[in-house]
């Protein structure tokens, strides 16, 4: 018996549990948590399986998730919650003995900042537990970790320069919408850009480097340099690499808007009162955009996500690319979500079916590079997110 915990009922946790309700050889017994049960429910019936679950919690309230946990009794909980929530699901699953996996690294809700250092403290008390937590397990972070693994496995003696490129070329119709959380999203795009070279952080002003790159099927796109978590620990697992980026592709009205968000204050994540109420502007800006979850059915076009990488084989240098492309019509006919949202949610599934067969189970807090990638590239090709491989040809980077 193989039960699993979905803490979140947003777009990709709908997504994890229609792929978690594909597999019941695998995931035996599903439950479906959120602050707003209702929600969940909404989950289970476009799914139309009455036998998945369903709870009230507040992720928030670690003695809330302990007591849950422990009447469930999951075997992994699945957290596709928001990253401030990270610290408080993973304590709730040291005291409930629970094993963990996530697709976002904490970050804390008053400062938009994220790195790992705040999970990998963790690392004692999951090996004393004998537990097994498991970060970053979307796409970018996730994916782009386990194609990296899966290079250096296979392709280099050394990597020497990763870059990450994440392109979605959808239309989703809408004059201005985030196709993830829009807070978690206007901060991160917002704030400082962050590359490693020659051993040491290099920080750049927001979106002040871009430049085009060709990504299949889709052709050039103007791409911008961010910071993205899966960099801090790449070039940590990694330590060959001499040179780490992030590219992201934004149009230029998406970045009229949100300039304009700026000017305006209305991205700030500092409280004001309002006729004497304390509100935060960017939350306030989040309840009047578009619900992410809500894009899907007018969606048109794909998403490209892959890592272009340089190194060493055999003493000769060589160049290797590794994509997926996701159609958001697609994704939206699966599991009535967009293609954002699925790039992420598929592969929390496939990580959390990686630990239940015992190929991902190690006790401690691993980011998915240090496992074996072999499986999980298969299982991507099986479960939505086929992958095409490029070698030495030209990385425009």
């Amino acid at each position: 018996m193989s039960k699993v915990l979905i803490i979140g009922a947003g777009g990709v946790g709908t997504v994890v549990a229609h792929k978690v309700a594909q597999h019941p050889d695998v995931f035996t017994e599903v439950m479906i948590a959120s602050r707003t049960q209702s929600k969940c429910d909404a989950i289970v019936e476009a799914i139309g399986n009455p036998n998945i679950k369903t709870a009230k919690v507040d992720a928030d309230n670690v003695d809330e998730l302990v007591s849950l946990f422990s009447s469930f009794k999951p075997e992994i909980v699945i957290n596709v919650a928001l990253p401030y929530q990270d610290l408080t699901i993973m304590e709730a699953c040291l005291k409930a003995g629970v094993n963990y996996l996530d697709t976002a690294n904490y970050e804390p809700k008053d400062e938009a900042h994220f790195e790992y250092s705040w999970q990998w403290a963790y690392k004692k008390r999951f090996e004393e537990a004998g537990l097994t937590a498991i970060l970053g397990c979307g796409f970018d972070p996730g994916v782009s970790g386990v194609y990296t693994a899966y290079a250096a496995k296979h392709h280099f003696d050394e990597i020497h320069y990763l870059d990450i490129v994440d392109c979605n070329a959808g239309n989703h119709h809408k004059a201005f919408a985030t196709n993830f959380n829009p807070e978690i999203n206007i901060r991160e795009i917002t704030q400082n850009g962050r590359y490693w070279e020659d051993g040491k952080w290099v920080t750049t002003s927001p979106l002040e480097f871009h430049k085009d790159l060709t990504y299949p099927n889709i052709g050039a796109r103007d791409s911008y340099l961010l910071y993205h978590e899966e960099l801090e620990s790449l070039v940590k697992n990694f330590p060959t690499i001499k040179r780490a980026r992030f590219w992201m592709t934004f149009g230029q009205e998406y970045l009229t808007h949100l300039r304009v968000i700026q000017n305006i204050g209305m991205a700030s994540i500092e409280p004001i009162n309002y006729n004497g109420m304390e509100i935060v502007p960017l939350q306030f800006l989040k309840a009047v955009l578009p619900n992410p979850q809500d894009l899907g059915e007018n969606y048109e076009g794909e998403t490209s996500i892959g890592c272009r990488i340089r190194g060493i084989k055999d003493g000769k240098e060589c160049t290797y690319y590794v994509y997926n492309n996701c159609s958001h019509q697609e994704a939206y006919k699966e599991t009535g979500m967009q293609g954002v949202s699925y790039t992420t949610g598929v592969p929390a599934m496939i990580g959390a079916m990686m630990f239940l067969k015992g190929l991902w189970k190690r006790p401690g807090v691993w980011n998915v590079e240090e496992f074996d990638p072999d499986p999980f590239m298969e299982a991507l090709n099986m479960y939505g997110l086929p992958w095409h491989e490029v070698f030495n040809g030209d990385l425009e980077l």
